[in-house]
C-alpha cells in the first residue's frame, strides 16, 4: 500500500541531487526512491532545494548564519509542518537536521529522527524527546556505539550511494581529491600538508557555508596555501564530482570529528578511487586497510599512502561499494521501516 512520508531536511541547507551535505543527500535519495516506488514523497526544504516529490520550500537564510536567522528558520520550518499535517494523512514524519527538536511536530503520526552527525553535537534534550511515538537511530554501528546506555536508539541503517551510476570509468591521473565541507573538522589544512609531502597536487572542492568559523578557517588557514599544485575548485555537481573520483589517484579524508559516516568515502570505493582515512568513527568500517584504501593517522603517514596507493586494486573498490553501500539497500531499509512505523508496531531495538 502506498505511503506518504514528509522528509524534514535541515533548514539552513538546501537538498538536491546535488546536494553538499551528507544528511542532505541521504533524504533527496529517500524523495527519489518513494517517488519512483509510487509512494507520496513530501519535502520540507529551504529555498533552492529540489525534490522529485512535493517540496515545501521555507525561506532560505541569507548572509552570514548567526542566531537570528537559525530562530527565524526554525519557524519557518514549524509553520510548514503543521501546515502540511494539518491539510493531508501523513503516515510516517522523517527527520534529519541536527536542530529536529527545535520543530518537532505535536503528537500525531510517527515520527523517525536519523542522527546524521556525533551524537555530542546534540543538545541531551534532544535525544530524550518526550513526545509519543518519536524514534531515533544512527547511520552506522560506530555511531551506536558512542551512544550511552540510557539513549533508546533503534537499530542503525547505513547510509548508501548510487552505485551504479558511479561505474563510469576513465583514465587515472595525477591527483590526489579532497571533497566535503570546508571546515576546520574536516582536516583539509592536513591534506594539503599530506599531498605536498607527496609532491602529488590535490584538487579540493566543497562548499564554504556562510558559517563564521567556516569563513574564518577558508580564509586563514586553506586560502594562503593554495597555488599551483593546490586548487579550490569550490562547490561541484554531481556530473563532475564523479569525473574528479574517477580520475583521481586517491581521495584523502584527515577528518578531525568522529565521522558518523561518509557519503564522499564509499562514493570514491564506487568510482574504483582508494580512500586514505584518519580512523575517525565509522571510517575503518568502510576503508578496508590494505585492500580498498589505508587508515593513517597523522599527515605524514598520509604522505607514505599516497606513495603507495597504486597497491590498491581499483576492482576491489568497486566491488565492496557494490556489495556493501548501495542506495538501493539503504532505500529498502527504510521503506521497511516506514512501513512498521506506519503500521503501529514496536520497531526492533539492537542486539548488541
Amino acid at each position: 500500500m502506498p505511503l506518504t512520508v514528509l522528509n524534514v531536511a535541515y533548514p539552513l541547507a538546501p537538498v538536491g541531487p546535488d546536494a553538499v551535505g551528507g544528511a542532505e543527500q541521504v533524504l533527496s535519495q529517500l524523495d527519489a526512491a518513494l517517488a519512483a516506488q509510487g509512494h507520496r514523497s513530501i519535502v520540507v526544504a529551504c529555498a533552492g532545494s529540489v525534490a522529485a516529490g512535493e517540496l515545501i520550500a521555507t525561506p532560505a537564510p541569507q548572509g552570514v548564519i548567526d542566531e537570528e536567522r537559525r530562530h527565524a528558520a526554525h519557524e519557518a520550518h514549524c509553520r510548514a509542518i503543521r501546515a502540511v499535517l494539518a491539510r493531508r494523512p501523513v503516515d510516517v514524519v522523517h527527520l534529519h537536521g541536527l536542530d529536529f527538536h527545535e520543530y518537532l511536530p505535536p503528537p500525531g503520526p510517527p515520527v523517525l529522527v536519523t542522527l546524521h552527525l556525533p551524537l555530542s553535537f546534540y543538545p541531551a534534550a534532544a535525544l530524550a524527546p518526550r513526545r509519543p511515538r518519536t524514534f531515533l537511530h544512527c547511520v552506522s554501528a560506530a555511531q551506536r556505539r558512542s551512544a550511552p546506555a540510557a539513549i533508546d536508539l533503534l537499530p542503525e541503517i547505513e547510509n548508501g550511494v548510487a552505485v551504479e551510476s558511479l561505474a563510469a570509468r576513465h583514465a587515472k591521473r595525477r591527483f590526489a581529491l579532497a571533497l566535503g565541507r570546508i571546515c576546520p573538522e574536516k582536516g583539509f589544512h592536513l591534506a594539503i600538508e599530506a599531498a605536498a609531502r607527496a609532491a602529488l597536487p590535490l584538487l579540493i572542492a566543497g562548499e564554504v557555508f556562510p558559517y563564521p568559523d567556516h569563513r574564518r578557517y577558508f580564509a586563514t588557514v586553506i586560502a594562503p596555501r593554495l597555488g599551483d599544485s593546490t586548487r579550490f575548485l569550490g562547490p561541484i555537481g554531481f556530473a563532475r564530482k564523479r569525473r574528479l573520483l574517477t580520475a583521481a589517484r586517491c581521495l584523502l579524508m584527515p577528518s578531525l570529528a568522529a565521522e558518523t559516516s561518509s557519503l564522499v568515502a564509499m562514493e570514491a570505493l564506487a568510482c574504483g578511487t582508494p580512500v586514505i582515512a584518519f580512523p575517525a568513527g565509522a571510517l575503518p568500517e568502510i576503508v578496508e586497510h590494505g585492500k580498498t584504501g589505508f587508515l593513517v593517522a597523522n599527515a605524514g603517514e598520509m604522505a607514505e599512502a599516497i606513495a603507495a596507493v597504486g597497491n590498491i586494486d581499483p576492482e576491489a573498490c568497486r566491488a565492496a561499494a557494490r556489495a556493501r553501500f548501495s542506495a538501493e539497500r539503504m532505500a529498502r531499509r527504510y521503506f521497511a521501516l516506514y512501513e512498521a512505523l506506519a503500521a503501529g508496531g514496536t520497531p526492533p531495538r539492537p542486539t548488541a
